[in-house]
């Protein structure tokens, strides 16, 4: 039984080297799934990287990709995580409309509700920085919106797991 489509957490840890992102991300390209995000950076140790990808996919078909990632050259380890046993964050720069002195505070105390930095104020606009779930920070561009999103730049879902 193939079971529900959702967003499914892979954690990968790789060799740091050229070429592994292109080895990875290309099981899904031949597969024709679509990579929903990916983060990619050095673990403590600049040797190995960790990979966060997310995909909307049911239970075999996640399966499936943690089967074949691990067959894959200069991957050492894969993890299917689930949110409830890790923490998940994203990060998001976003730049919205603010002509006037009023649209500002209320933008300031949108930004204040979710915990967001305001990295920079002009004439007209302002940029903030927020972190959070992609839930989260969807809520937040959401509501942004009534003002105006002039632009959005997102991370990509990081992960590790609890404990």
């Amino acid at each position: 039984m193939k079971g529900k489509e959702s967003l499914r957490v892979f954690s990968l840890l790789v060799e740091n080297k050229p070429g592994v992102l292109f080895r990875v991300s290309s099981h899904f390209r031949r597969r024709s799934y679509n990579i929903e995000s990916i983060a990619v950076g050095p673990t403590e140790n600049r040797d190995i990287a960790r990979m966060v990808i997310t995909m909307i996919a049911d239970d075999e078909t996640a399966d499936s990709f943690v089967r074949l990632l691990r067959r894959t050259i200069d991957v050492i380890d894969v993890k299917k995580i689930k949110s409830e046993d890790a923490i998940l964050r994203e990060l998001a720069i976003v730049k919205i409309r603010a002509s006037d002195v009023q649209t500002r505070d209320s933008i300031l105390n949108l930004c204040n509700a979710f915990g967001a930095r305001v990295l920079e104020i002009t004439k007209n606009s302002v940029i903030v920085e927020i972190t959070g779930t992609s839930s989260q920070i969807d809520n937040f561009i959401s509501l942004a919106s009534d003002y105006g999103v002039k632009e959005v730049s997102r991370t990509g879902v990081t992960a590790l797991s609890r404990g």
